[in-house]
Parts: C-alpha cells; structure tokens; sequence
C-alpha cells in the first residue's frame, strides 16, 4: 500500500477534467456498485463472505450458489468494486483513480482466475458446468 501510495502522489491532483455532472454517473455507478455487493451476499453466511471456512482448513459442508445475482455473473464482488472504482474516477476525473481503476482491473483479473481454479477444484464438474454457462464478470442479459 505505501509503494502505490509513494507511486501514485505526484499524480493526485491531476485532473483529466472537472464536472459536477460527471458525480451524477458516478452516483449511479456507486449504487450499482451496493446493489451487486448485497445481491452477491445473498445466500452467504457471515462465515462464508469473510472466508473462514477456507482460513480455518475446516471441511465445512459448502453448495456452490448458483442463483439470484449469480445466475448472472460469476463474481459479482469483482464486478461492484469496479463499479465502486469507476464511480471515483469518473467523479472526480482524476488521473490517480483512472489508473487505480486499471490496477483494480488487471488484479482482478488474476484473482477471478486463481478463484476461477480453486473453485473447480472444490466443486469439480458441476463448477465447470456453471463456469461455462455463467460470464465472469459481464454479465448476459436474456
């Protein structure tokens, strides 16, 4: 955190352009971005959103949740923080939180595939079945 902290200073106060329109996008983009992080818990426990059952090594009996949100899109915690990204950046038009948005996504796209592994790991076949049928991160509109 303090690398990308030291990296990203001199660019804090660059702006690609100032509106205040610009915060009505991004007002929208931050509601989307609460309305995929609650849609996303729904049929997670408190455990499961933090990961425990994973930490602890337990083998704690899991479904893999292929309903609601997630009939829709894989991994949609991936998808409201970059809505919650984007939502900064064009609110702000700063060229800091544009780059910190594209972090965001090349991250993302590495850890959507190590999970994208770990779960079809766990889930095996049934995984692979979902994983084929459902987007990552876009989702399909039928």
């Amino acid at each position: 955190m303090c690398v990308v902290l030291g990296i990203t200073a001199p660019f804090r106060t660059i702006a690609l352009y100032q509106s205040g329109w610009a915060w009505v996008i991004a007002a929208f983009m931050f509601a989307l971005g609460i309305w995929l992080y609650k849609m996303g818990a729904a049929g997670f426990s408190l455990k499961q959103l933090q990961g425990q059952p994973e930490i602890s090594g337990q083998k704690e009996e899991q479904g893999l949740v292929t309903s609601g949100i997630h009939a829709r899109v894989r991994h949609p915690f991936y998808l409201a923080h970059f809505c919650e990204m984007l939502a900064w950046s064009i609110g702000t038009g700063l060229v800091v939180c544009f780059s910190l948005t594209t972090l965001s996504i090349l991250t993302g796209a590495i850890l959507i595939r190590s999970e994208d592994l770990e779960l079809e790991q766990r889930f095996g076949d049934s995984y692979r079945a979902y994983r084929k049928s459902v987007p990552a991160i876009l989702p399909k509109f039928r």
